[in-house]
């Protein structure tokens, strides 16, 4: 005999009507707009700033028939949180509170949930606990995430910091030298002292040889590659035909992790930057990642008032204090099925979400991550700025371009890298012991079977205008290339039979060549100085072929850049920069400073992340782009979307509303 039908289930916006939240009209407007995109109608509520997170979350709870909770993680039960994995609860947004005893005596585990209570839940807690009574309260995502920064911390840190190293030693950066390259790097350094103390001349004119062979190599490589990327266009076009042809209702959730550090002067400007984006924005997920010792930061980001699409994340403080350690643990708490990260002074181009999905789309299964062209919106602002627009024009329209159609490993750019979330995640994410963890990630992904494109779309940045900034900021990728050539030579035969020997020899002459190139660089000079000045000085020690190579080297090196630098200002049509190509051998000079210094970090403090000080562009202090930029942008400038309604309308003390997660996990209701 069955029982008497249960109550139908009270809607969402019908509660929140009735407790005055919001009114016939907004909930018909909000309604519309989950239709048209197919989002939660909490999420859209959300978006649009017509409730906080406290209003909705009051509202679901009556609406499911479940307690309401304001979680305390001093109350949470460590014995009990040690049985579920800090990741898994990131992910399903919820978390186990304490053991206590129902009415009847039995014992039940509670649960805190910001979504609707579910079997998975229940199933989950019995399969970890033993105990089959489970008692699920619903809370807000933002106590669930406080939660797990405070009770689960460490084995956050953990995760972010030593996991990639303790599954896969192999690929992790986090021992900086083998004991095979220990002993060769002994045995060469010895054999060379030894064989210069007894043949000297002989033992010179092997080193100058040898040197000079592999700096022609890596030259000629990049040259090949470069030329190659020259006659390509990038292989994932995508026009705007395919852009407008695009559904809202079929488009998937993004996250955009944005890490942070000692940058509290340009928070607001993010912001700004971020909401130019031509997405829904209920699809939208904005992680905001805070290092635990920056409070400056901390307080300009809440004095921003963020809108609810941003969730602001600090990360516990640990070493190494990296940027893709910061990451890391965005990633464990990232929703989205697809991921992106931009820095803080980052001007996406609008369309580039949009672009990138379908460049995934067209790119095959094996695709994990579509890299957008860097650039920067103060090109013009000195010489060295200057400089750096060139090669980066450069490095993303014609190497990267090369190496895509080369099939050829792609070390990724530090920023507007977008990634299949799961197959990040498969990857192990980023390795927080190497400090150019971007160029790593590209490598790893390639030796297994993955491939990384690059899309039609650009990011603007802001160029190092300081050249001691520039040093520091140059001197860690370079360290990186160091550190990332040391982890994948150690078992070079592995390498050739997992990639291939072409793939292999292609990563070695570009990431290894590249450091090598800038570290022979003033050497090739001396000779070139030495020759000039006193003609024939050099042959008693040095056959005059060798000589003769040695010029070759480093007139032909520069004569590649110089060349390349002038085809990337044509291309880009920054007619204003091409005669400063002529200054790349001066500029190569600052590379081999960098690389030195690189060098020597490596051996005395490999983890170490030098700091690079971004904000000092006047562009950034407020003033208009120009460059290649400024046209690009000018409508973004002029046309700025309106800020949300209610983003700054949380009072100063509801902490819930102004550190606000976007995504709710609930069903669409109304």
């Amino acid at each position: 005999m069955s029982g008497p039908p249960s109550a139908p289930e009270r809607r969402l916006g019908d509660v929140l009507v009735e407790q005055g939240v919001l009114t016939e009209a907004q909930l018909f407007d909000a309604l519309r707009q989950h239709e048209r995109i197919g989002e939660p109608l909490g999420a859209v509520l959300l978006a649009r700033g017509l409730v906080t997170r406290r209003q909705l979350y009051v509202a679901l709870a009556e609406v499911w028939g479940a307690d309401m909770a304001f979680v305390d993680p001093m109350e949470v039960d460590t014995d009990l949180a040690r049985l579920f994995p800090s990741a898994m609860l990131a992910r399903e947004v919820w978390v186990p509170l304490q053991v206590e005893r129902d009415d009847d005596g039995e014992l039940q585990v509670v649960v805190a949930t910001a979504g609707r209570p579910s079997a998975h839940i229940a199933q989950e807690v019995v399969d970890r606990t033993g105990i089959r009574r489970v008692r699920q309260v619903v809370t807000t995502d933002w106590d669930v995430q406080r939660a797990l920064r405070t009770v689960w911390r460490d084995e956050l840190v953990h995760d972010a910091v030593r996991s990639l190293a303790e599954r896969r030693p192999d690929e992790s950066a986090s021992t900086v030298f083998v004991w095979q390259q220990v002993a060769l790097g002994i045995t060469v350094a010895a054999g060379t002292i030894l064989s210069a103390a007894l043949w000297f001349s002989t033992t010179m004119l092997v080193l100058v040889t040898t040197v000079n062979v592999a700096v022609a190599l890596a030259v000629g490589t990049k040259a090949l590659i470069s030329t190659v990327g020259t006659a390509y266009e990038t292989v994932e076009q995508v026009s705007d035909a395919e852009v407008e042809a695009l559904v809202d209702t079929d488009l998937p959730r993004y996250t955009i992790l944005v890490p942070v550090y000692k940058e509290a002067g340009i928070v607001g400007l993010l912001m700004r930057n971020l909401a130019a984006l031509d997405y829904p924005r209920e699809k939208l997920e904005i992680l905001l990642l805070l290092e635990e010792d920056d409070p400056e930061t901390l307080a300009a980001a809440l004095a921003a008032a963020p809108p609810d699409l941003v969730r602001i994340i600090v990360v516990p403080h640990s070493l190494p204090k990296t940027k893709p350690r910061a990451c890391n643990v965005g990633l464990a708490f990232a929703r989205g099925e697809f991921v992106v990260i931009y820095d803080a002074e980052d001007r996406p181009d609008p369309d580039q979400l949009k672009k990138s999905l379908i460049a995934f789309r067209k790119g095959g299964d094996d695709l994990v991550c579509v890299q957008a062209a860097l650039n920067y919106f103060n090109a013009r602002e000195n010489l060295l700025t200057r400089m750096f627009t060139l090669e980066y024009s450069s490095w993303f329209d014609y190497t990267l371009a090369g190496l895509d159609k080369l099939r050829l490993p792609i070390p990724l750019g530090g920023t507007s890298n977008h990634f299949r979330t799961d197959l990040l995640r498969q990857l192990g994410g980023w390795d927080p012991y190497n400090v150019t963890e971007d160029a790593d990630l590209g490598i790893r992904a390639s030796a297994r079977g993955h491939r990384v494109a690059v899309v039609n779309s650009t990011t603007y940045e802001e160029a190092n205008m300081a050249v001691g900034n520039w040093i520091r900021q140059r001197s860690r990728w370079i360290k990186g290339y160091m550190q990332t050539v040391l982890v994948h030579t150690r078992h070079p035969v592995r390498l050739v039979r997992t990639v291939g020997l072409r793939q292999a020899a292609g990563f070695a002459l570009l990431i290894g060549g590249t450091p090598l190139m800038f570290l022979a660089t003033p050497w090739l000079y001396l000779l070139f100085l030495a020759e000039l000045v006193f003609p024939g000085v050099l042959v008693p020690a040095l056959p005059e072929w060798v000589v003769l190579v040695s010029l070759a080297n480093l007139l032909f090196g520069n004569g590649v850049i110089i060349y390349l630098s002038l085809l990337a200002g044509f291309k880009r049509r920054s007619y204003g920069l091409v005669p400063f190509a002529l200054f790349s051998p001066v500029y190569w000079l600052l590379h081999s400073i960098a690389s030195y210094k690189a060098a020597w970090q490596l051996l005395t403090k490999p983890f170490y992340w030098e700091k690079t000080q971004h904000g000092l562009s006047a562009h950034v202090q407020g003033g208009a782009p120009d460059g290649p930029a400024a046209e690009t942008q000018a409508e973004d400038r002029t046309v700025q979307p309106p800020a949300p309604a209610g983003a700054g309308r949380h009072a100063a003390g509801d902490v819930h509303g102004r550190l606000a997660w976007t995504d709710v996990s609930t069903e669409v209701q109304r």
